[in-house]
This record gives C-alpha cells, structure tokens and sequence, in this order.
C-alpha cells in the first residue's frame, strides 16, 4: 500500500488516496517512518533472523527452535527461546519432525498364531535348554536393516545373530546356525 501511495502522492496527494482506500493518512505516515527509522526491536530481529538463518542451515534445516536457541546461546548470542521461535515461523523455518516407526509385522489373519511352546516360562534349569528368538529393526544412515538373534535363557547370552536388509523367514533361521564355535563354552 505505502508503494502505491509513494508512487501516486504528486499526482493525487496523501489524503485523497487514503480516503478512496480506506487508510488513515496517520497510519501511511506512521508505516513510512518505520521504515525509515525501523525501532530498536525490529533492527535486532532482522540480526537475530540472519544468525538464525545460518545455524539452521548449518545443520541440514533440520533444527527446530529449540535446538537453534542453544546453538546460538552456545555462539554467546543473548535471545529469548520464544523470539527464536516467532522469528523462524516468520521465516517459515522449521525443524524436522522423527516419522512414525516402522511396522515390522503385519500379521495375517487367515494364518494361526504360532504356538507358545514354553507357556511364557522364560527359564531354563541349565546353559543350551532353551532358546528364545526374535528380531528387531535398526536405523542406519542407508536405511532400516533387520537383526535376529537366538538367546540362551539361562545365561541369557546371545549364541546367535544374522542382520538383513529383508525381514524372511530364512533370515531368522540363519541366526541358529551362526556360530555354533561360541555356544562350546555354554555345554553341560
């Protein structure tokens, strides 16, 4: 608006302008010198916005404000946690937020539920009785890759693991027949 009016002031005057838009004169004058003579609090946000800026950038774009705000009291930048966060969502800047988590089992229901052979007994009366298994996710940097391992119950050790970048049923087997050398020390 204050364009507007700067560029068509000679020709029409303030006044007339303001009326047919609807403004106060005072508040187009009012705007023109803030703009000339911006205040102490918006000359230490349009600072604050560049420093901002770079520590988000610095870090992938991936800091939210709570993160910028220590980065920057750690470079000895005096600022409030809230003025961080009203400058970045002027800016439009936001930090990344952790996806959901993976599903790992989709459980079909035409097929039973396995059986629980050991009744949820997890306990073994000596070393190589009884093995449990399962499997988990891990983030890495190339992605989600699978673990499986067999724990001894008695000693509660792992005697055998395998990592996959799929989750299959030979997967898991193949953590029994890792390294059957190391279960030597657990024979009765």
């Amino acid at each position: 608006m204050t364009r507007f009016i700067e560029e068509h002031r000679q020709t029409y005057g303030v006044g007339s302008i303001c009326r047919v838009l609807s403004i106060a004169p005072s508040a187009y004058y009012a705007t023109v010198a803030r703009q000339k003579n911006p205040c102490v609090r918006s000359q230490k946000d349009k600072e604050l916005c560049d420093d901002i800026r770079r520590v988000w950038n610095n870090n992938f774009c991936v800091y939210g404000a709570r993160k910028v705000w220590h980065q920057l009291k750690r470079e000895g930048v005096d600022v409030a946690r809230c003025t961080v966060e009203r400058l970045m969502r002027r800016m439009g800047l936001k930090g990344v937020i952790r996806g959901k988590g993976v599903r790992t089992t989709r459980p079909d229901p035409q097929r039973p539920c396995p059986q629980d052979l050991v009744q949820r007994q997890f306990h073994a009366p000596a070393p190589n009785r009884l093995w449990v298994s399962d499997f988990t996710y891990v983030s890495t940097w190339q992605g989600f890759v699978y673990v499986a391992f067999i724990i001894d119950v008695f000693a509660l050790v792992i005697v055998g693991w395998r990592v996959s970048s799929t989750a299959h049923t030979d997967f898991v087997l193949d953590a029994l027949d890792a390294d059957f050398s190391h279960l030597r020390q657990f024979r009765v």
